[in-house]
């Protein structure tokens, strides 16, 4: 095999596909990335058996081929190479030469023929997403994903095809995350699929230009592709809980507050949220929205923030962390509060089509 090729092109390569690779796995094959060059291009491709992501980047091939090569050196011999072309060259004994300018890397592989193969399977359904709004729409979801291995599908991030709309949700049993877009698709290619969480992280970085993100969906997989970078990965085989039960039928009570500020004001809480539970208390009273923190024998912090709201008074204890990884996925100015008492959940809102349901942890 012999090819030559940009530094940034190659570093690019590497770069969209080296994340997945742990470096502590006990497969040595799986610390490889596989290099084929072809007249078309250079593909890449790393796995960890669950997860598969390949890669295409332009070269110019003089002798087709294909091999292994350790995808963590590879990527510190590229980085520190001069700008430039990057000559490769492998012999039938899997050994590499890597010239650029008057550097040479000599860089031991390992056989294709022992890279696991790709789960190649025929689509079952494909739906297309613009890319913009399918990370926006992770952006507001995937940190409530449950960390418990316990809860198989409460690992994963669901995508929900239906009604004409895709839904995503996130829940770790505390709190859940929910955003809606509407969607084209025939009606028979409803579907429901968990996303593993790590799968759902690899998507994202290759969500950071323009275009669409085609989805398709397999008998035990999903592919993500976007023009230069495909995703394979298995899917949860479980069943999602119904997310729709956790949600408040009645919140008689409406409360808007600057959102900017009532992260401050929770920041700030924070520095004092050293309890077990990492407590804050929200009290609410009429235009005013007390944030406090603390306990008697170490100190305590308190805030006021302006609110939109006349009422009852309400006071609830939360996990001042879970309230802002909700605000800070938000870009609108001010939210929106829905809540009935200080021993229900509460419902935040914003102008698009998300929702984000918190539990209040007890009082004692």
């Amino acid at each position: 095999m012999k090819f030559k090729i940009t530094k940034t092109a190659f570093l690019e390569g590497l770069k969209r596909v080296q994340n997945i690779i742990s470096g502590k796995g006990n497969i040595a094959i799986l610390q490889n990335v596989k290099l084929s060059a072809r007249e078309e291009g250079l593909e890449l491709v790393t796995t960890d058996l669950d997860i598969t992501v390949k890669s295409t980047v332009s070269c110019e091939t003089t002798e087709p081929g294909e091999t292994t090569l350790p995808v963590k050196l590879l990527v510190a011999a590229i980085s520190k190479a001069d700008e430039g072309i990057i000559e490769v060259e492998v012999d039938a004994d899997e050994r590499a030469v890597i010239k650029s300018g008057k550097a040479r890397y000599k860089i031991n592989g390992r056989p294709a023929s022992d890279f696991p193969p790709i789960a190649e399977e025929e689509d079952n359904f494909r739906y297309t997403v613009s890319k913009a709004v399918m990370h926006e729409m992770i952006r507001k979801t995937a940190y409530a994903t449950s960390q418990d291995d316990t809860r198989r599908a409460l690992k994963g991030l669901l995508f929900s095809f239906k009604d004409g709309k895709l839904t995503m949700v996130a829940t770790d049993g505390r709190r859940m995350a929910m955003v809606e877009h509407e969607l084209e698709f025939p009606p028979m290619n409803e579907k429901d699929i968990i996303i593993p969480s790590k799968a759902v992280a690899e998507l994202v970085r290759s969500l950071d230009s323009e275009g669409d993100a085609v989805l398709c969906v397999r008998a035990s997989n999903v592919c993500f592709e976007t023009e230069n970078v495909k995703i394979y990965s298995k899917l949860i085989d479980d069943t999602y809980p119904n997310y729709r039960l956790v949600i408040p039928r009645e919140t008689p009570n409406v409360i808007q507050v600057d959102r900017q500020a009532f992260i401050n004001a929770l920041e700030r809480a924070s520095v004092m949220s050293i309890d077990e539970a990492r407590s804050t208390v929200l009290d609410f009273s009429d235009n005013v929205l007390t944030v406090s923190s603390g306990q008697s024998e170490i100190g305590e912090v308190k805030d006021e923030v302006p609110v939109k709201y006349v009422g009852e008074r309400i006071e609830a204890k939360f996990n001042p962390a879970y309230i802002m990884d909700c605000l800070k996925s938000i870009d609108d100015d001010e939210i929106t509060l829905k809540i009935s008492n200080g021993h229900t959940p509460v419902i935040i809102t914003c102008s698009v089509p998300f929702l984000y349901v918190l539990m209040p942890l007890r009082q004692k």
